[in-house]
């Protein structure tokens, strides 16, 4: 099989295209054909070996945790998915070396989950890291409720945009900062947006009153400092940047794969209340051009990768 790989840490220019050897396929194993894949930010901090202190590396190194495609072949422990199967996952492991920009993926079958119908392989695996870290932030870390106010730290990107349509489907009311150029895009989403950086606690206050019952920050920095600002129960905090949120009583999210959480992600999608957004699609030859947009934070959604 063809797969984009990389044999040393680095920036973008250390990817290479090639043939890579065919999966092994375990007894509880499902060997996945893939037709898409995504990118974020931590594929390329992972590459420049930001993470090389947590995970246990074996070069080469195939990147991607975000998958859609077929399944092809299970393993003889499998009852719970059979070949022709369409399905999507977040392809985790416990170390790196295993990824998922490639032709091919084998994988526990735990992670997976069958696709939801009426969306395209693109946008099916647009959603697994981000829309799971969304969910498991607003859901099981602060418990998001009907009728609450939630502030989202950084709203605009590929966890932003799943996590203000999670809350407004959880029937929340939403506050989330973005740049001007985005305010379009999260009004269409249903939240109030407010400039982040040095502008937001001007917005902050422009809005009056605040009642901010939870707090999901995405980015860190001066959002999450506003966002403390807001809350008067720091429980109800959750970040995936700041590890600070742990000392102040709150939660810090670190995304895990779940196939129930990624069943309730489908039924999201498949009654209309969550829309994958895709703001760019690449061919895996590509890979490296998705990894400098990635870099700009700039991305209206997710940046995915087309295979087939």
């Amino acid at each position: 099989m063809y797969g984009v790989f990389y044999e040393e840490y680095g920036t973008p220019d250390v990817l290479k295209f090639g043939e890579l050897p065919e999966p092994k396929i375990g007894p509880d194993s499902v060997l996945v054909k893939l037709k898409a894949a995504a990118v974020n930010p931590v594929d390329w901090k992972i590459m420049a070996g930001y993470l090389d202190s947590l995970f246990y590396s074996y070069f080469p190194i195939i990147p991607g945790w975000d998958l859609a495609g077929i399944v092809e072949t299970v393993g003889p422990a499998v009852t719970d998915f059979r070949p022709g199967d369409k399905v999507f996952g977040y392809a985790r492991l416990d170390f790196l070396k295993t990824g998922t920009f490639a032709e091919k993926i084998s994988v526990p079958s735990r992670i997976l989950s069958q696709m939801p119908s009426g969306i395209s392989f693109d946008q099916a695996a647009s959603v697994p890291l981000a829309g799971l870290t969304a969910y498991q932030a607003l859901v099981h870390s602060i418990n998001v409720q009907k009728n609450e106010t939630v502030f989202i730290g950084g709203g605009a990107g590929g966890v932003g945009s799943f996590a203000i349509q999670i809350a407004r489907a959880l029937g929340a009311n939403v506050i989330a900062s973005a740049s001007k150029r985005n305010h379009t895009f999260i009004e269409k989403m249903g939240a109030t947006p407010v400039r982040y950086g040095p502008e937001l606690k001007n917005d902050l206050e422009a809005l009056g009153s605040l009642n901010v019952d939870a707090f999901f920050d995405v980015y860190g920095g001066e959002d999450y400092l506003a966002g403390l600002s807001l809350l008067h129960d720091f429980s109800r905090v959750a970040s995936i940047a700041e590890l600070k949120a742990k000392e102040v009583g709150g939660n810090y999210v670190f995304v895990h794969p779940s196939s129930q959480d990624l069943d309730a992600l489908a039924t999201l999608i498949t009654s209309g209340e969550l829309t994958p957004i895709i703001a760019e699609t690449f061919s895996l030859r590509d890979v490296s051009k998705a990894f400098e947009l990635s870099k700009t934070r700039h991305a209206q959604g997710k940046i995915v990768i087309h295979i087939d």
